[in-house]
């Protein structure tokens, strides 16, 4: 039987990368959109779920979807995240609530369903950041963007705490990745999508230790 892993925002960047990656790998994966539209993964062992991680009505939906089509899945994977104030100065609040809105609330309280269908012994990571990281802050830009992943961070240990034993929990910086999160991004991540997506799916295949932040573009533990 294939391995199920749910991974969120595969309309394009990392999430669509590691979506294709899972599926050539023999996965069956479960992927989370906010539209149907342009998502080109057409294959027998993908599913495509609408999600907006900022309505909690459509996080209920994608649940009870996702619990009724599936009886377990082995990987969760919280990818789906944006950064409207990447690259600015000083946080506005329009955009600092949409970025926690989603990368905080929707994500926390999507995970919190889901986990009631991981299997024992399953995996459930979070896309963080090296900016989210406390000790390794140097810089005085994108507030709200640093801020919530920091905060997943948070979330990241309480959760490797709660389900020590049942589900191996971890953070992980997927490198400077050429997306259009930023223009920045576009201009000089190091990083194609496909190969982050590659050094990912090599993080889900070692032991890792539950609770750890990891930087999986250089392949070392990260200080939170």
């Amino acid at each position: 039987m294939k391995k199920i892993v749910l991974i969120t925002g595969v309309s394009r960047g990392i999430g669509y990368a590691l979506a294709e990656k899972m599926l050539n790998e023999g996965f069956y994966v479960i992927g989370t959109s906010r539209s149907r539209e342009n998502i080109n993964l057409k294959n027998e062992n993908f599913c495509l779920i609408e999600l907006d991680l900022a309505s909690p009505l459509s996080i209920e939906d994608a649940f009870n979807t996702i619990s009724e089509k599936f009886n377990h899945i082995d990987i969760l994977i919280n990818n789906a995240g944006l950064g409207p104030d990447l690259d600015t100065l000083k946080p506005e609040r329009s955009t600092f609530n949409q970025t926690f809105e989603v990368n905080v609330s929707g994500t926390v309280f999507f995970t919190e369903k889901i986990i009631e269908i991981i299997k024992h012994k399953g995996i459930l990571v979070n896309i963080s950041s090296e900016m989210g990281s406390l000790e390794k802050c140097d810089r005085i830009d994108s507030v709200a963007y640093r801020m919530s992943k920091s905060a997943l961070n948070m979330y990241t240990k309480i959760l490797s705490n709660r389900l020590k034993g049942k589900i191996k929990v971890a953070s992980l910086h997927p490198g400077w990745v050429k997306t259009t999160i930023a223009e920045d991004n576009i201009i000089n991540g190091v990083l194609t999508p496909e190969e982050s997506a590659s050094t990912i799916f090599n993080f889900l295949k070692k032991d890792f230790k539950n609770g750890i932040f990891w930087d999986s573009e250089d392949a070392v533990e990260l200080p939170w």
